[in-house]
């Protein structure tokens, strides 16, 4: 504000030289955004220029991670280190120990409170300057009174002295303190390189001669989305907050780890990329766990088979995708614990990020059907132990870096595992679980090489579909895979099955000669680039680009570069394009990354056309299913119908009609749909120009053969208890398929029927006791004994049955009511000739069996619902089935 006073004045006394303005860079208060002015004052500085070559040396003694901040901005910040101001002109801060004579030339040092009371004769509880500023100490050389200088420290100086203070070294804690020193792992931001790093180092190399830590990891800023540093006043960042609750604190954490910030480099902070972590990194780990879990209770209810994974008997898996996984997942492992112990997180985490891509949409994506048991029990459980044993290792993997999904995954997956097989002594948390071991029998080099040469084929045949928009629903004639190394063309074959599959094309071509297909290479100039950098010389450039021979391209895309008229080209600079002769020209697209090339025959057939529109009907079959919230274990039935009727969609549903029910598992029907089927979802959609309606509607409308038995589970009872004997039935489900007992609540049923209040009991087959673990639905249709604990006498009963019943079939209700199941089963009596069952209860006890209290039901005699059951007919219902309609309510009405 002064500066145009003074210019004012100088230049009336016509001694201004020259007045001008120049743009230079100026230091702003960053709370305040004002201009700083320079000011020289007074300092202690503590000598660092003549120790810069130890510090050096002490600085190669340590592991810097990157490597580079070592030798460049740390290394070079060392060679040019000047003398420390330690001091600072503040009243807060600690202060600095130097009591001096008014002339400065007596300085006493005061090394410690008792040194400081000894000088001063007074008892000092408190270092802040309010307390021991008044303190002073008598001159040993006669000038008086020495009194405290008035700077404290720089804040530096005190972190710098953080190993030594946090155990109050040297006046205590002397061993742990030595046998800590220098720490073996210190981490910061790349700022630290001026701040805490060069001060721990400074002092410790003054102090000791070594430097204060021997492994050091370096992180770049987090910066604001625009590139500024975060700042609460400018409030230029996300609330973290927001982000946690939004998208998880592991999405976060993953987005941060697997960022440039590990590499000691800057990182503009965006929510999109936590996000984005979320939606392609978490979901897909998830669904393939979910999907783990959903096919290993599919394999219990269907197969009744148990499944508990033991590594240590675990058959090994003759399925080539199973050996992959396997051995790619142990190569991870010995890759994470080398990086790890080196420190080099930024080549660990992307590599775990890359491999969920690897076992989602690779692995799981083409053992799909093998997982969901259509290829045999054996085959299914195989895969099943494989699925599982690459999560649980990438959970225990992932672990340190996302606690919390690996946690919640873990406590249901502990749950799957033989617990002859845990060694863990602790397996309560996965945090508690060491690392994998690596084993090294299962990684097979030639297998993980195998895949991915089929990986870059299927890459390269998806780029040519959406290159020409043929979408992978319709089918093609032919892929033609061309390489010159014979043994990956073996790779490939031995996993054709898997290309043809993902390509969904009919055949599969291998060959080493390209000449045989007329293909040529030919280069583009990318304009843009290479005008902007040749300039003048452009025009000639790009002539001879085209004149390029194929020879010289194939060896340009070994090298990655060229030299076109006297200027050197890389890869950034051409776009390369194969070319047909004529007779090939129109049959093929293709596609290389320089050491594959594919060719895809893109040929029209009407056949494969019309596959194709049938995957479209079965694509809005599923997107429909999916609508419904329904899961492929779901009865379902699809009606449909095809406007206008006859035109070729309908003909190509018809003549596909086997197709879509092989894929969907689902009947496929013309409409009309039955009056009273229950309907759960319906859907008018456009395809290849007609209009297509589809309904799904549950199962049982389908047409179903007639129930023989009850339609639940039961057993026959023989109780024996104080000398009387009671005989009934028990049914261990109901509906089917829910309410399933197991031998305590077996045991509390009893209690009910026969009227046994507390007694204890005990249940037997023929001889045999049943225990927790048994599985009373194998036991349906025998005849068990209860008795109060004695081992019945052999006996030869019949397994008839000993109570009357009826069945109940479930027509319609909506899916948010009907959970429970469709079919059941009512005992008309029980005991044995007692508690008959009362026609006016019939509705009660139906809704009962179904959850549906509180709605209003019919009960008919037939399916087609026209004979209504009536009270008269209830002594004629043994072993019948009753159809049970449920009433709209008013506000479905």
């Amino acid at each position: 504000d002064a500066d145009k006073n003074i210019i004012k004045c100088l230049k009336e006394n016509g001694r201004l030289v020259n007045a001008s303005n120049f743009k230079h860079s100026y230091p702003f208060c960053w709370r305040s955004d004002t201009p700083l002015i320079y000011k020289a004052v007074p300092s202690w500085f503590v000598r660092v220029e003549n120790m810069v070559d130890k510090l050096l040396e002490n600085n190669s003694k340590c592991y810097w991670v990157p490597e580079f901040v070592r030798e460049k901005r740390f290394g070079n910040w060392l060679r040019d280190a000047r003398d420390w101001a330690i001091s600072r002109n503040r009243y807060w801060g600690t202060p600095i120990p130097l009591w001096v004579s008014d002339d400065y030339e007596e300085v006493v040092c005061v090394g410690s409170i008792a040194e400081l009371e000894q000088l001063t004769g007074v008892k000092v509880t408190d270092l802040h300057r309010e307390t021991i500023d008044c303190l002073t100490i008598p001159s040993r050389c006669g000038k008086g009174e020495l009194r405290r200088v008035s700077e404290v420290f720089d804040c530096w100086f005190e972190s710098g002295s953080m190993p030594y203070a946090q155990v109050h070294y040297p006046f205590e804690n002397r061993r742990e303190f030595e046998d800590t020193f220098p720490a073996d792992f210190i981490a910061e931001g790349i700022d630290q390189t001026r701040g805490w790093f060069y001060t721990l180092l400074v002092l410790s190399t003054a102090l000791f001669g070594k430097p204060p830590f021997k492994n050091v990891i370096v992180n770049g800023l987090v910066l604001a989305s625009d590139g500024q540093k975060m700042s609460k006043r400018k409030k230029n960042y996300p609330d973290p907050s927001v982000i946690v609750q939004s998208y998880g604190a592991d999405a976060l954490r993953l987005y941060l780890i697997n960022s440039p910030v590990v590499r000691a480099e800057n990182l503009r902070f965006k929510e999109e990329g936590v996000r984005d972590v979320l939606k392609d990194v978490f979901l897909p780990w998830y669904n393939a766990y979910r999907f783990l879990v959903q096919n290993v209770l599919r394999l219990q209810k269907e197969e009744d088979i148990k499944f508990l994974y033991n590594e240590n008997t675990a058959k090994p898996s003759d399925n080539i995708m199973d050996k992959w996984i396997q051995s790619f997942t142990q190569s991870l492992i010995q890759f994470f614990k080398a990086e790890m112990e080196a420190y080099r997180l930024y080549t660990v985490v992307p590599k775990l990020v890359k491999f969920v891509d690897m076992l989602t949409n690779w692995y799981v994506r083409t053992n799909r059907r093998r997982l969901k048991g259509e290829s045999g029990t054996e085959d299914c459980v195989w895969a099943l132990e494989t699925l599982f044993s690459v999560l649980f290792s990438m959970c225990r993997l992932m672990a340190p870096f996302t606690p919390f999904i690996t946690e919640l995954m873990y406590q249901n997956l502990c749950h799957l595992i033989d617990p002859a097989s845990v060694e863990e002594k602790d397996t309560a948390s996965i945090h508690y679980l060491m690392l994998p071991h690596v084993r090294e029998s299962l990684i097979d080099k030639r297998i993980e090489s195998a895949v991915s040469h089929m990986q870059s084929v299927i890459e390269l045949g998806r780029v040519i579909r959406d290159r020409k928009t043929l979408p992978v629903k319709y089918p093609l004639r032919e892929v033609v895979v061309i390489h010159q190394d014979p043994e990956a063309l073996e790779d490939i074959q031995s996993l054709q099955k898997y290309i043809l599959e993902e390509l969904n094309v009919r055949q599969l071509t291998l060959s080493t000669d390209k000449d045989k297909y007329g293909i040529r290479l030919r280069a583009e100039p990318d304009h843009m680039v290479l005008g902007k950098r040749l300039k003048g010389a452009f025009k000639s450039v790009t002539a001879a680009i085209k004149e390029l021979k194929s020879e010289q391209l194939e060896a340009f895309q070994k090298t990655g570069s060229i030299i076109v008229d006297g200027h050197e080209l890389h890869e950034e600079d051409l776009r390369l394009m194969y070319t047909f002769d004529q007779k090939s020209g129109t049959q093929y697209e293709a596609h290389s990354d320089g050491q594959l090339l594919v060719l895809l025959d893109i040929t029209p057939d009407q056949s494969m056309v019309d596959e194709g529109v049938a995957r479209e009907v079965i694509n809005r079959i599923q997107k429909l299913r999916k609508k419904g919230h329904l899961v492929p274990s779901d009865e379902i039935t699809v009606y449909y119908t095809s406007e206008p009727a006859g035109d070729y969609l309908d003909k190509v549903i018809h003549a596909h009609s086997d197709f879509i029910f092989a894929t969907t598992k689902a009947p496929l029907k013309p409409y009309p749909v039955p009056k009273n089927a229950s309907v759960i979802v319906q859907e008018k959609t456009q395809l290849k120009g007609s209009d297509l309606d589809l309904t799904i509607v549950r199962g049982a409308v389908v047409s179903r053969a007639p129930l023989t038995g009850p339609a639940c589970a039961y057993v026959n009872l023989h109780v024996n208890l104080d000398n009387k004997h009671q005989e009934g039935m028990v049914l261990l489900e109901n509906p089917k398929g829910d309410n399933r007992l197991d031998i305590e609540k077996l045991k509390m049923v009893c209690r009910s029927i026969f009227k046994l209040n507390s007694a204890p009991l005990a249940v037997f087959n023929d001889t045999t006791e049943l225990k927790n673990s048994s599985d009373l639905l194998a036991l349906s249709g025998k005849t068990l004994y209860v008795t109060s604990g004695a081992r019945p006498a052999e006996k030869n009963l019949s397994d008839s049955l000993l109570c009357p019943y009826i069945n109940l079939q479930l027509i319609n209700a909506c899916p948010a009511e009907c959970q429970r199941g469709d079919v059941g089963t009512l005992l008309l009596a029980n005991p044995a000739g007692q508690n008959s069952l009362q026609p006016t209860a019939l509705i009660t006890e139906t809704a009962k069996v179904f959850g549906l209290r509180g709605r209003n039901l019919k009960l008919y005699m037939d399916e087609e619902l026209k004979e209504e059951f009536t009270e008269t007919s209830l002594k004629n219902l043994n072993t019948k089935t009753l159809y049970v309609q449920v009433l709209p309510t008013t506000a479905e009405a």
